[in-house]
């Protein structure tokens, strides 16, 4: 017990003194989900959209697709791009294995799906209740897609939130494409995993820390959208 009261209170050095590896860890990850979230976002908002508004043949198979890929194990993303980026692969010649821009593509595949599903749930019902509206101003498919997602865009902040915290949590994909590599593609969740092994417990409870208040401030914020779009919805 007085190993593990030492290695916390290690761990809360670390965060309050701000630790340049700790730092340098904790800047990777939040920049590679970020671009990981807003890489995903330009897919898959305007596809939940779209689906949201159109009606078309295979509709129903897209949504039940993109339910089953809210699931999808990251190990099965990672591999699909570490397949996809590797030197015999068909983007072998981008040279991005193993590199932030890897864990990236391999982050924004895992949320993509998550995103469009979400969005499309929470658009169907501004679609259902502006539908009518926006038909006797002339608005097509084309032209309602951007007016619910603009109208929309506080509940889908939440979705987004949602979607960063999926990535952030993420370390079976980020491990295969990214490496783990020390000062390069080193994050959170795989560097948590790697000093546990290791035994270094005070960096890897200090990441644990960090990364459980990233988790709180994104729900706390999810929440405040919330609240702000029903308050906006009346």
């Amino acid at each position: 017990m007085s190993d593990l009261s030492l290695a916390f209170d290690a761990a809360l050095t670390l965060v309050a003194t701000g630790d340049e590896t700790l730092s340098r860890i904790i800047l990777l990850s939040l920049q590679v989900s970020i671009s990981a979230v807003l890489v995903a976002a330009l897919v898959g908002l305007p596809l939940g959209a779209l689906l949201a508004v159109a009606r078309f043949p295979g509709r129903h198979g897209i949504i039940i697709t993109l339910n089953a890929l809210m699931g999808l194990p990251p190990v099965v993303a990672g591999l699909v791009i570490y397949l996809l980026l590797s030197r015999s692969g068909p983007l072998g010649s981008l040279g991005l294995l193993f590199t932030p821009g890897a864990m990236v593509i391999a982050q924004a595949l895992l949320i993509a799906p998550i995103l469009a599903a979400l969005s499309r749930q929470v658009l169907e019902g501004l679609w259902e209740e502006y539908a009518e509206q926006l038909r006797s101003f002339g608005a097509g498919t084309w032209r309602a897609v951007p007016t619910l997602l603009w109208d929309g865009r506080f509940a889908l902040l939440t979705v987004l939130l949602a979607g960063f915290g999926r990535a952030s949590a993420e370390v079976g994909a980020v491990m295969i494409v990214g490496g783990n590599i020390e000062g390069f593609t080193r994050v959170m969740t795989t560097a948590i995993a790697l000093e546990t092994s290791k035994g270094d417990l005070p960096l890897a409870l200090a990441l644990g820390l960090v990364l459980m208040a990233i988790v709180l401030a994104v729900n706390a914020a999810a929440q405040v959208a919330r609240d702000a779009a029903v308050r906006r919805a009346g």
